[in-house]
């Protein structure tokens, strides 16, 4: 789940109150120099990216970094066809009130036109909050824009799920809906979990991408619970732990039905398995092949499917760079005597070990893949503490379709930030813009 306690959330925006975009180039791309915006000089930290790990064949250079939004928490983002860059993050205002469930805060687009250098903010409808982008959004192969509201709640009959699709076909200059749309989720449960607030969350969670296969069918991802769920989160008892499920659209995303469970297993992590993210590998000796990257709480976890999502491989722990969330010793100086809800941090594995959260994947037209992330160091005492260098925000590379992650970047050290990346590519070839908070 976004994590949304309210004393947990409220330290985040103590310390987290600007989003900030980096622009990297790959080989063979080289961006002109600009200036920031005049208020991004004193509001941004500045960040300088270290490579951790390299592969002789890639070579990155970096632009400067860029105030996109001030005041924005977790970003998403889609780079459009014609380098439209729209950004959307969170808050700290509250939303407008709705009937259906919405996130605590309010959230905010903004859209740039001209590579990064100015952005502007995208208007709501009048009375409305507008899509949460973070359920995922994709431009079609025909140019048409789609987006799903991240949160699927109860729908009209058992194992029914009710979702809102947004669309546009103007390069999102206008956004039309939102539309109702159906899922098909055998066996569902929408009341058996909270949030890890503790709060009623009658609904589960599409996230990050979804992907356009070769015949236009879609396929996206949703983490929730079913029947039978009752393995408690280290967060809060309340709250139970989610597994990962695939879904596919032969409509345009109007309807989706169940593919397979990509990942359950009540003793993973403090979570479970949430917050995954898919790509298709398009290039190679692994052409057609899926891999889900997921979170749990504790490591990130990796499944591969090739048949199109119909079967999985059992889902395993992917570590880059060798870093382990379970090594509390390189941090244990730095939270000595510290307590947290009157509970000493070092005896609290919930708050001490390290996390690695939110992955997102992208595949670039040239067949290298790019791996997003967050490492917690430690896990949820970070907030209080975040200079570790460990702790941030990070960027990795494969050449070989996921086998192995031979180059990793790391874009923030021991700053405050919610851990939450998301990456695009541009029109221009091996040009990435990387947001984060």
């Amino acid at each position: 789940m976004s994590k949304s306690n309210n004393s947990l959330g409220e330290s985040r925006r103590k310390f987290l109150q600007n989003a900030s975009l980096l622009i990297a180039a790959l080989p063979l791309a080289k961006l002109n120099s600009f200036a920031a915006p005049p208020f991004a000089a004193e509001a941004t930290i500045i960040n300088t990216p270290q490579t951790l790990v390299a592969e002789p064949r890639l070579h990155l250079s970096f632009g400067a970094e860029r105030m996109v939004m001030n005041d924005g928490l977790q970003p998403s983002m889609l780079c459009t066809k014609k380098g439209t860059l729209i950004v959307q993050s969170q808050l700290s205002t509250k939303p407008l009130p709705s009937q259906r469930i919405f996130y605590p805060y309010a959230i905010q687009t903004v859209i740039s036109r001209d590579g990064g250098n100015t952005w502007k903010e995208f208007p709501l409808k009048p009375g409305e909050n507008g899509v949460n982008m973070e359920g995922g959004a994709i431009q079609l192969r025909n140019g048409e824009i789609i987006a799903l509201e991240t949160y699927v709640t109860p729908g009209k009959s058992t194992g029914e799920g009710a979702g809102l699709l947004y669309s546009s076909k103007d390069d999102w200059k206008t956004l039309d809906g939102p539309e109702e749309i159906t899922f098909n989720i055998p066996g569902a449960n929408f009341h058996g979990s909270t949030d890890d607030g503790g709060r009623p969350h009658a609904s589960m969670r599409l996230h990050r991408r979804i992907m356009q296969l070769p015949n236009s069918d879609l396929l996206t991802t949703i983490y929730g619970w079913v029947e039978g769920h009752k393995e408690p989160s280290g967060y809060t008892f309340t709250m139970k732990k989610t597994r990962v499920m695939l879904f596919r659209s032969t409509s345009k995303g109007l309807h989706w039905d169940y593919v397979s469970t990509i990942a359950v297993d009540p003793k993973v992590g403090t979570e479970g398995f949430g917050e995954p993210v898919i790509v298709r590998v398009s290039k190679g000796v692994h052409k057609g092949r899926l891999i889900c990257q997921m979170r749990t709480g504790r490591d990130l976890y990796e499944a591969i499917s090739e048949d199109e999502g119909r079967t999985w491989s059992k889902s395993m722990p992917r570590v880059f760079a060798n870093f382990n969330v379970y090594k509390t010793d390189e941090w244990a100086q730095m939270f000595e005597g510290v307590k947290r809800g009157g509970v000493l941090v070092k005896d609290n594995p919930n708050e001490f070990i390290s996390a690695m959260v939110d992955p997102d994947l992208l595949e670039l037209r040239n067949g290298i893949l790019v791996a997003a992330f967050g490492l917690r160091i430690p896990a949820r005492a970070n907030f209080a503490n975040p200079k570790h260098p460990w702790n941030g925000n990070y960027l990795a590379f494969s050449l070989d379709g996921g086998d192995t992650w031979g180059h990793v970047v790391r874009m923030t050290s021991g700053v405050s930030t919610t851990h939450y990346m998301a990456v695009e590519e541009t029109p221009k070839d091996n040009n990435i813009f990387v947001v984060y908070d």
